[in-house]
């Protein structure tokens, strides 16, 4: 029984030393080269059970693609394995801005995807609304009305839908409209007593752009979304009903030949950070190449509703995240 009990302790040790984290302190004006983990959309490491060998990280969080019918998936859009994306994918920033998760569709990881995304916020008819006006203003491939929920509308690349107080947007690769709806119904079945993430989903490297993002914005976040690229980028992300900020990293081939046309362009202001770096004075959009591969952006939503010095002075802040 003593033997019992000394080991009992010594486990209880263990686990409360692996619990330890930065907590409250200030982030450093350098971020750790080692990527922060996960972040509260994800769930908690597991308790320890009989099979020890499994990975904490083979644990996924609850969202609709672990609920909605994989089967169905993929006779749907005929392909030829439907995966759980076991990690975290960042937000879609806009209006509105979707938590999403995702459907790997192909055995290899650059293959075709299928997003899954719930709006942040409440949302209403008039949101929806919003949302297909916006949508249309992008003059992209024209939208049809849906009848899933209380409505919707999509096409063959995306549906999105109302439903139980929250806007769902699906997007993959081309199918039929009529697909997208066999698939967003099973979506509005699963939606059901869905767990709500947490308002404040952050890492301490993003921080450094707390304060001044309050600036750029007119008032303080009331959601943030912070998480990583698959490529291990960090992106920020800032949130109000009428606002969105945000900073994330485009691997792109040629970064030189992507920013040369921002850098002639006559609204665009130098800066003189990363190898160049220049903001729109009329969007107020920033954009800083490192290298020849990297491009960081620096998005104000709406567009054109904030002052260059206050973007100016967000790039300053968040320049040294992503040019170490």
């Amino acid at each position: 029984m003593r033997t019992r009990l000394v080991v009992a302790l010594l486990g209880s040790t263990a686990l409360l030393a692996g619990c330890g984290g930065p907590g409250g302190e200030t982030a450093p004006s350098v971020p750790p080269l080692v990527s922060v983990s996960t972040t509260p959309t994800e769930s908690p490491t597991p308790t320890p059970t009989d099979t020890p060998s499994t990975p904490p990280s083979s644990k996924v969080a609850d969202t609709l693609c672990v609920r909605m019918n994989q089967t169905l998936v993929q006779s749907t859009l005929g392909v030829p394995v439907v995966r759980i994306h076991p990690t975290q994918v960042p937000a879609e920033f806009g209006f509105p801005t979707y938590d999403q998760c995702q459907l790997d569709l192909s055995r290899t990881p650059s293959g075709p995807v299928l997003r899954v995304g719930t709006s942040v916020f409440f949302a209403t008819p008039a949101d929806l609304a919003a949302a297909r006006k916006a949508y249309d203003a992008t003059k992209g491939e024209p939208a049809k009305p849906v009848t899933v929920g209380q409505g919707g509308f999509g096409n063959s690349r995306f549906i999105v839908f109302l439903a139980d107080g929250k806007l769902r947007k699906m997007s993959g690769p081309p199918a039929t409209l009529a697909k997208y709806v066999v698939l967003a119904q099973d979506a509005a079945q699963q939606a059901e007593g869905l767990p709500e993430p947490a308002p404040f989903i952050t890492r301490p490297e993003c921080e450094r752009g707390t304060t001044v993002a309050a600036k750029v914005m007119g008032a303080e976040a009331t959601v943030r979304r912070d998480s990583e690229t698959a490529a291990g980028d960090i992106v920020c992300g800032w949130i109000t009903k009428t606002r969105v900020l945000y900073s994330t990293v485009r691997r792109v081939a040629d970064a030189q030949a992507v920013i040369a046309p921002i850098s002639k362009a006559t609204t665009s202001f130098p800066i003189p950070l990363g190898d160049e770096g220049y903001v729109d004075t009329a969007t107020g959009r920033s954009v800083i190449r490192v290298g020849t591969d990297k491009l960081i952006d620096l998005v104000p939503l709406p567009a054109g509703t904030t002052d260059k010095d206050n973007m100016v002075t967000f790039a300053l802040a968040m320049s040294g995240l992503y040019t170490r």
